[in-house]
């Protein structure tokens, strides 16, 4: 039974928050916690010692970054909103989630977690200044009080994680040793998160008085394209440095969870739909590259 609830977690926790989208979609105070527990479980399994840059890791930052705020450019002119869901599905960082599967595949999971904080550190500076100039609190206030008012809450809940795990590790070894003793604990919190997000983004589609079909296919269709888009210019990075799987899954593998929190927070929350969609895509890429690598080895 637990092997069966583990197996089908997401299509579980997207439906209990679909269905239960009344009272789930309460607990959305909730999300920037379990989003921050998520890091911190993640970088108290980080040494310091162990985190070297590596060059592939500036080209798929530069992809991210500079790739985000070109395709938003692309975009914009036809539809705003889906410019905004594209702009998310590149700009987001890496999951939290990736390092597993990319250790699965036969990655390296040291590229892959040293990648993970870099990009973290890249977007808590970034975002802020992207989604004052794309998102909707540009009529509200001016512009490095929009930027100071994103950043107050995006950069401790990016960064925040990782001084506190060092801080553990360093003064209080003991309770370093409990965390690292949970390591499923970051699975059922992100199972928790799914659900609560799903109920959010499905509560506010019910809620609108005219559904814009046009844009929400929109949204879905970006995200698949630049998913697959993502994957496969990882795995050509990687390449060239003798490593495709850890590249393309750090590139490709996205932090959906925050994806969609900083959707409803910060953009039109209909441009939530473009990390929910991104959520199904890259889930079923994983499970390919998985079964693939399973026939592979048979």
């Amino acid at each position: 039974m637990l092997k069966f609830v583990k197996d089908w977690m997401l299509p579980i926790a997207m439906i209990t928050g679909a269905l239960a989208h009344q009272w789930v979609s309460r607990l959305s105070f909730l999300t920037p916690y379990l989003i921050f527990t998520m890091l911190l479980l993640t970088f108290c399994k980080i040494s310091l010692k162990d985190i070297r840059f590596h060059p592939a890791h500036l080209w798929l930052l530069v992809i991210q970054l500079v790739g985000s705020a070109a395709v938003y450019c692309l975009l914009r002119p036809f539809d705003a909103v889906v410019a905004q869901g594209a702009m998310l599905c590149m700009l987001v960082p890496t999951a939290t989630a990736a390092a597993v599967i990319t250790g699965m595949l036969g990655g390296n999971v040291g590229f892959l977690t040293a990648y993970l904080l870099f990009c973290n550190m890249a977007v808590a500076v970034a975002a802020p200044v992207y989604f004052t100039l794309t998102g909707v609190h540009g009529d509200e206030m001016t512009f490095m009080q929009s930027v100071w008012f994103i950043c107050r809450k995006v950069f401790p809940l990016l960064i925040l994680p990782l001084f506190v795990a060092l801080a553990v590790r360093k003064w209080t070894p003991r309770v370093h040793r409990l965390l690292l003793r949970m390591p499923r604990m970051t699975f059922y919190l992100w199972a928790v998160a799914l659900t609560v997000v799903t109920g959010i983004t499905v509560q506010f589609m019910l809620n609108q008085d005219n559904v814009d079909y046009q844009t929400e296919y929109g949204l879905l269709g970006v995200s698949l394209v630049l998913c697959v888009l993502q994957f496969i210019l990882g795995r050509r990075i990687g390449r060239y440095y003798g490593d495709p799987v850890s590249s393309g899954q750090g590139l490709g593998q996205k932090n959906t969870i925050l994806a969609i929190w900083m959707a409803q927070t910060y953009l039109h929350p209909l441009t939530a739909i473009a990390p929910s969609g991104y959520i199904l895509w890259q889930n079923m890429i994983n499970s390919w590259q998985l079964w693939k690598k399973g026939k592979k080895d048979k």
